[in-house]
């Protein structure tokens, strides 16, 4: 019995023995499981996702491998690969053959990689990468951090194309995504022939939107042929060069340099000098003059002092020996060639056909503002008032403690000087100080459906002299009026689509004002001042200012939109200073139609009310008939200022091909009937570049042709010739 009970003891402990090591490794299983399962695979504790034909898992190495289409998922990137293993604590990763990195800023590819998932950085090797608008490839690529990386023995290039029409190879590319990339030692290939050699190249994806290097050539009247060049070099993170470089067979060589700089906490600004020493020549190539200096200096600055005080400060500086025939004689102004900005920087002309120099501060209080205005002429043959300084105080309507009376104030105090040109028709120069003072008191009122707004206002205005040099008493002006306006409007049940029109109601809205303005005679005449702006031109003054708005509205996609929009106003003057009989003044009128959203009518009319006819009409009519296809042609009158009418068409024809044609046609014989501009342009698109020839023929500038190159990615250029069709103005947009 004894022996039979140590055997059952025995197999009781082998049973024994056995079930505890099955238990160790039930549980040593489930334990892992669970580690593997919330270290590695819950969403939300920072957890590495892997999906693979094969996941293995070491708890010895605290390690995950997978080989197999592998898929990882971390933190907004996804990363795929044939090959990976990870370490679970320090998230490094090794990941070979096929290798993709993307996230929301670019993609990274590499045959392999070292990669840490916590800091998002690591070292691919025989790399590619995508950060619009580029793309590239290198031997090496460190990935820095989440925003940087440094691309080594590489390329990059705006073309997607295997084998791209150009690229950048550089020793060293350093990029910081969406914000900026900076090359070095570059060499510029299209088609793998080498261009041009680079030391640096930087681009700036939020400020720059120009092409770094731009060549134009073409031909035009006065130039012969030419070739104007400009090359954008970054020499630091705050300073941007433009370099010019430009060669018209007819005027000879000439170079310029630019600069846009940013001071941080001083501003920013932009300066540019262009020089040229014209040697005119006949299209032979024989010279027909003597030579001259013209160069034009410019600098603009932007400086936000603080959240309630800037400065903006311009210069402009022109010397051109082109505009003298001796120092004495200016030369006429018939020949555009002697308007130096015009001939060379026409687009800066039209802006600013004299551009003025200046400094100007301006500070905003809580309820007021003060500007303070240094304004002197740097170019002799300007007509300009110089302000040396001027000082304004501004204070909008402000309702006085709690009354319904509100207050306005604007005063100004100022050393002015009207320049003459040096022509010997021009005016002598003037010069006087003056104070000037307005306060004004009103009181809107709603009367019954009337919005009614009596005012009263005094003007003091004090001067250092007169018009004959001597001291004279302050000058008063009283003034008194009263402003009366209302709405009427009336909705109508209409709902149609005819013609297309998309009616969904119809909302009738009228409009009348009335403005009554009266100041008697000033104390002090004009005729004993000296003009020198329209404030020393006051005389007495009783008028009624009239004003009827018609509005048709509608709604399109639940926003209301006008139809019509109607406006025609006058004055009416009751006994005029000059004599003769209440009269009423020029009629203006204003028309919008838009019955379509792709198409706009736009009017706008001058009627001389005591001559009996119009004096300006301007109609312009645009449509937008798809993607990069547009229509415009517009009609521009001014009695006995000729009359033109001016056409666009842009066609897109298809995806590679685009033209744009422009006309404009004179109809008055006095100015030379007849076409007086044609423009014919047509694109090409060369999937990462798009090229552009155009033909210009002007009756004043001959015939001018030129061909453009375009990238794609920097679709803006320094250079500009192409005419444009302008629309008319649109009339007001208020909303009732």
């Amino acid at each position: 019995m004894l022996l039979k009970s140590q055997i059952q003891n025995s197999k009781n402990n082998r049973f024994r023995s056995l079930g505890i090591w099955l238990f160790s490794i039930v549980c040593n299983l489930v334990f892992g499981i669970w580690n593997f399962h919330y270290a590695y695979a819950q969403p939300g504790r920072d957890a590495i996702i892997i999906n693979g034909d094969t996941v293995e898992y070491s708890m010895d190495n605290k390690e995950v491998s997978a080989s197999g289409n592998i898929v990882i998922n971390y933190k907004g990137s996804t990363l795929t690969c044939d090959k990976i293993s990870v370490n679970t604590q320090t998230k490094e990763a090794v990941a070979e053959g096929n290798v993709h990195l993307e996230d929301s800023k670019g993609i990274i590819t590499g045959s392999k990689m070292n990669y840490n998932f916590n800091d998002k950085t690591g070292l691919i090797q025989d790399a590619g990468f995508r950060s619009l608008p580029y793309f590239g490839q290198a031997e090496k690529l460190d990935k820095i951090n989440e925003q940087e990386f440094i691309a080594y023995s590489g390329s990059m290039t705006t073309c997607n194309y295997d084998h791209p029409h150009y690229r950048i190879e550089s020793k060293k590319i350093d990029y910081f995504l969406r914000e900026k990339v900076t090359a070095r030692g570059n060499i510029f290939s299209i088609c793998g022939v080498p261009i041009l050699y680079l030391p640096k190249y930087t681009h700036n994806f939020a400020r720059e939107k120009l092409m770094n290097i731009e060549i134009s050539p073409g031909s035009r009247k006065g130039w012969g042929p030419y070739m104007l060049t400009m090359w954008r070099y970054n020499i630091n993170d705050k300073i941007e060069a433009r370099f010019y470089l430009d060669y018209r067979w007819q005027l000879g060589a000439a170079e310029g340099i630019g600069l846009n700089y940013n001071t941080g906490p001083f501003g920013h600004g932009d300066y540019k000098f262009y020089y040229t020493k014209e040697i005119p020549k006949d299209k032979e190539g024989e010279k027909i003059g003597g030579r001259f200096e013209r160069y034009l200096a410019r600098w603009r600055h932007k400086w936000d002092i603080d959240k309630r005080t800037s400065m903006t400060a311009e210069y402009y500086k022109i010397n051109d020996q082109k505009r003298k025939l001796n120092p004495d004689q200016l030369l006429s102004f018939t020949d555009e060639s002697n308007d130096f900005l015009k001939y060379y920087f026409f687009r800066e002309y039209e802006l600013a056909s004299q551009p003025l120099s200046y400094i100007f501060l301006h500070h905003n209080f809580n309820y007021s503002s003060i500007d303070l205005l240094f304004q002197r002429r740097t170019n002799h043959w300007y007509a300009q008032l110089d302000k040396a300084p001027e000082l304004k105080y501004s204070l909008p309507n402000i309702r006085i403690a709690g009354t319904p009376i509100y207050f306005e104030n604007n005063a100004s105090l100022g050393n002015f000087f009207k320049n003459a040109t040096t022509s010997p028709a021009s005016s002598v120069n003037q010069s006087v100080s003056r104070f000037d003072m307005t306060n004004k008191f009103s009181l809107p009122l709603k009367v019954v459906f009337l919005q009614l707004t009596p005012f009263v206002a005094n003007r003091e205005t004090i001067y250092d002299k007169g018009a004959d040099g001597r001291s004279i008493p302050k000058r008063t002006i009283f003034y008194s009026g009263a402003d009366l306006s209302t709405k009427f409007y009336r909705i109508f049940n209409v709902k149609s689509n005819l013609l297309g029109l998309d009616i969904n109601g119809l909302r009738h809205i009228i409009t009348p004002t009335v403005a009554y303005d009266f100041n008697p005679k000033p104390t002090i005449s004009s005729d004993k001042l000296k003009q020198i702006d329209e404030i020393d031109s006051i005389t007495r003054n009783e008028s009624i200012g009239l004003e009827l708005s018609n509005k048709l509205q509608t709604k399109r996609n639940g926003q209301s939109v006008d139809l019509v929009n109607v406006r025609a106003s006058t004055n009416y003057i009751l006994r005029p200073s000059g004599g003769g009989g209440s009269r009423f003044t020029d009629f203006l009128f204003d028309i919008e139609l838009i019955p379509y959203s792709w198409m706009r009518l736009r009017s706008n009319a001058i009627y001389g009310y005591k001559e009996g006819y119009f004096k300006e009409a301007n109609v312009g009519l645009s449509a937008d008939l798809g993607k990069e296809r547009s229509f415009g042609i517009g009609q521009r009158y001014a009695r006995g200022g000729g009359k033109e009418l001016t056409s666009q068409l842009i066609w897109r024809l298809n995806s590679k091909w685009k033209f744009r044609i422009y006309e404009r046609y004179q109809f008055a014989k006095a100015l030379g009937e007849g076409l007086k501009e044609q423009e014919y342009a047509i694109s090409r698109d060369l999937h990462c570049w798009e090229m552009d020839v155009s033909y210009n023929i002007s009756k004043d500038n001959g015939h001018t042709i030129w061909c453009v190159f375009r990238l794609k990615a920097f679709p803006e250029l320094e250079f500009g010739f192409e005419q444009s069709y302008h629309p008319e103005e649109a009339g007001s947009q208020s909303n009732p």
